[in-house]
């Protein structure tokens, strides 16, 4: 993995070595009338995949942030969200271990009650690596999954609620259905209101979850609810891997819902590149 914004002293020894290596090939050229080769050198820095502590440093929270919400989602080059339903098919394995990375440093993941349905969401695992980055931040050994839903029209049954390292959270409207909160609670799940009515109000999803102590929230959709939440100004940060592949078709885009009167506008803060995938972040201007 490179870094190519912003520029770093390694992403300048990364320009060095290409530099030279330019230079052995022009070398090597010369060399070739009398079939003395020089081999090409290897290992380069740019080669090396990142350990999962660069990728938690390179992906830290910001420092002295009450709350921070940040998205991760991915996209092909044609904008495509997903392929026949699922993101998986156009991630790729570096992408998946900054998925886990973000989740490993994370209070809490929010996500869409129509995307757990779809991909089979399950409790997030705790795992060794981060256990000291978690440990050190005050968090629990995983991070909580908060499921957005206003019917709570879900499997309660399925291990993410019958079987969490962190109980599940159900973020609802004070007016949901009494019988599902009834249901979600016999299953273990903590019901979290951020809604005066039947539905949810995404600017009040992360202050009601802040007031649990989950300040570090990471959500990863799907589409209707990241719309959600950018239409409400609610979101500090995106993490985007855009993936070099096309599908055409009519996927929808990471974002759906209505459009905004006035684009909302972000900045960039980090781009890396790996195997042709570029893994950005961008944060609220």
């Amino acid at each position: 993995m490179r870094r190519l914004f912003p520029v770093t002293d390694q992403t300048a020894d990364v320009t060095d070595q290409k530099a030279e290596r330019q230079a052995d090939e022009k070398a090597d050229q010369q060399a070739d009338r009398t079939h003395d080769r020089t081999p090409h050198r290897t290992g380069d820095a740019a080669d090396r995949q990142w350990s999962l502590d660069e990728l938690a440093e390179a992906y830290a929270y910001p420092a002295g942030e009450t709350t921070w919400l940040r998205a991760n989602m991915v996209s092909t080059l044609d904008g495509a969200a997903h392929h026949d339903g699922r993101s998986h098919p156009i991630s790729g394995d570096t992408d998946m271990r900054i998925f886990g990375t973000l989740r490993g440093l994370a209070d809490a993941v929010i996500v869409g009650a129509e995307t757990v349905r779809k991909e089979g969401y399950r409790p997030a695992k705790a795992r060794e690596v981060f256990a000291r980055h978690r440990a050190a931040a005050g968090q629990t050994e995983a991070p909580a999954i908060a499921v957005v839903s206003a019917s709570l029209d879900l499997d309660f049954s399925v291990p993410l609620f019958t079987s969490p390292v962190t109980p599940t959270l159900l973020v609802t409207g004070a007016s949901a259905p009494a019988d599902r909160v009834a249901a979600a609670e016999r299953a273990g799940a903590v019901v979290v209101v951020a809604g005066e009515g039947a539905t949810v109000e995404p600017e009040r999803v992360a202050p009601a979850l802040a007031e649990r102590g989950l300040t570090r929230l990471l959500t990863e959709g799907g589409p209707r609810l990241l719309g959600q939440f950018v239409a409400a100004e609610a979101l500090d940060e995106l993490c985007l891997t855009v993936s070099p592949m096309l599908t055409a078709g009519d996927a929808q885009r990471i974002a759906g819902g209505s459009a905004l009167t006035v684009p909302d506008r972000f900045v960039l803060t980090s781009v890396l590149e790996e195997a042709g995938f570029l893994f950005t972040r961008y944060r609220r201007s």
